[in-house]
């Protein structure tokens, strides 16, 4: 009976332990953003929680059963029975509480995690924004050079162009004035 007793507390353990591995590893597993993370997180604590106290209660539940086959037996087992039951509740509810713990103490790791990700994230974004800005920044200034550059060169097109105009007519006016000498030599 005492290996019984055992086996059932060592499955009761290793089943508390187990899930809360098994989700814990699901959860930090998922590709999930930092608020469902958080959450599911948190709905997974309570779901441990509300498992542990089923199974506090199903080994109440145990105890009880014990307790009646120990009466209907001798007296003798009847206190070893109360004696397990007790153990076993006060080892699932330490258990349970510890996992508690472990859970809220994980969830707030994973949050302070995932807080630092977003900040950096954030920061990253500000660095890009600010590149990007400094590259507008700089293409502008380059337009504007350019638009400089450009309306110099027209200038000096235009100046240039004046001054071949200048020296167009300069030099049509003196051939004017020579074929007009010419033409008054030869009448």
């Amino acid at each position: 009976m005492a290996d019984n007793q055992i086996n059932t507390k060592d499955f009761i353990i290793g089943t508390l332990v187990g899930s809360f591995v098994g989700a814990a590893t699901a959860l930090l597993l998922a590709p999930k953003s930092g608020k469902e993370l958080r959450s599911d997180l948190n709905d997974s604590a309570v779901q441990v929680k509300n498992r542990a106290t089923e199974l506090a209660g199903t080994a109440q539940e145990k105890g009880v059963e014990w307790k009646d086959k120990a009466y209907s037996t001798t007296s003798d087992l009847t206190k070893k029975a109360v004696d397990v039951t007790s153990d076993l509740s006060k080892t699932v509810a330490d258990k349970s509480q510890e996992l508690t713990e472990s859970v809220k103490q994980k969830t707030a790791d994973l949050k302070d995690v995932v807080e630092d990700k977003l900040n950096d994230a954030q920061d990253k974004a500000e660095d890009v924004k600010d590149s990007a800005g400094e590259k507008l920044d700089d293409a502008k200034d380059k337009a504007s050079d350019l638009k400089d550059e450009v309306s110099d060169k027209i200038e000096d097109v235009k100046k240039e162009a004046a001054d071949k105009k200048a020296e167009a007519e300069e030099t049509a006016s003196k051939k004017t004035a020579e074929v007009k000498k010419e033409a008054n030599k030869k009448s």
